[in-house]
């Protein structure tokens, strides 16, 4: 028997605003069922003493040191911008 129905599959894709044909509908459950079957086999396992994790592999940040630097010059950063006065970017009012 099969964990899911080809009228599921219907609902999701509707949710999912994915317009399937009937018989995409079939291929997707007997997948979806095959991955549920698949699933269900980690629940044989015994996870006692295992310690849930989000990524397999030990993930950290590797963050360098805050230090502060020059930047560009002036001069440099104003050429590219369109219209600029007394050393600052001129940008149009969204005050009124």
């Amino acid at each position: 028997m099969s964990r899911i129905q080809a009228d599921q599959v219907k609902h999701v894709a509707h949710l999912a605003r994915l317009a399937i044909t009937d018989e995409e509908a079939e291929m997707f459950t007997k997948q979806l069922d095959a991955i549920i079957s698949f699933a269900e086999q980690l629940n044989e396992l015994d996870t006692t003493g295992v310690e849930p994790t989000s990524h397999v592999l030990d993930m950290k940040n590797v963050l360098r040191e805050d230090k502060p630097e020059k930047g560009l010059p002036v001069e440099e950063v104003l050429k590219n911008a369109p219209d600029h006065e007394d050393g600052q970017v001129r940008v149009p009012s969204i005050i009124e």
